[in-house]
C-alpha cells in the first residue's frame, strides 16, 4: 500500500477553479492507476476521474467532463486534479486513491488519503 496526501482544497466563488494535488509520503505513487473521488453531505462517494500508471487514459464522470482535468506528473510523484467552472454542486470532499488500474469504481482502490475539503459558494 501507498500512503497519499491530498492537497489545494479551499473555498472558491461559482465559476471559479482550483487544482487539487495527491503525492505520495513515503513511498511512491508512479506505479498505480490514481482516482479521485467526492464525498458530499448526505451523499455517497462518487467517482469523479480516474488516470492510469502511464498517464495514457484518463477518465471522467459525465457531471465533471468538460470542466476537469486529470494528469500525472510522475518525475514529480504527484496526480493533479485541475477544477474549473466550479458549481456549488461541486462542494465536497475529495478524496485520492490508489489502485492496481483506472477505475471509476471505489472497490478498485487500496490505498486512499484523508480528503481535502472543496467548498463552492459566493
Amino acid at each position: 500500500q501507498v500512503q497519499l496526501v491530498e492537497s489545494g482544497g479551499g473555498l472558491v466563488q461559482p465559476g471559479g477553479s482550483l487544482r487539487l494535488s495527491c503525492a505520495a509520503s513515503g513511498s511512491t505513487l508512479r506505479y498505480y492507476a490514481i482516482g479521485w473521488f467526492r464525498q458530499a453531505p448526505g451523499k455517497e462517494r462518487e467517482g469523479v476521474s480516474c488516470i492510469s500508471a502511464s498517464g495514457l487514459s484518463a477518465y471522467y464522470a459525465d457531471s465533471v467532463k468538460g470542466r476537469f482535468t486529470i494528469s500525472r506528473d510522475n518525475a514529480k510523484d504527484t496526480v493533479y486534479l485541475q477544477m474549473a467552472s466550479l458549481k456549488p454542486e461541486d462542494t465536497a470532499v475529495y478524496y485520492c486513491a490508489a489502485g492496481l488500474r483506472a477505475t471509476m469504481t471505489s472497490g478498485g482502490y487500496h490505498s486512499w488519503g484523508q480528503g481535502t475539503q472543496v467548498t463552492v459558494s459566493s
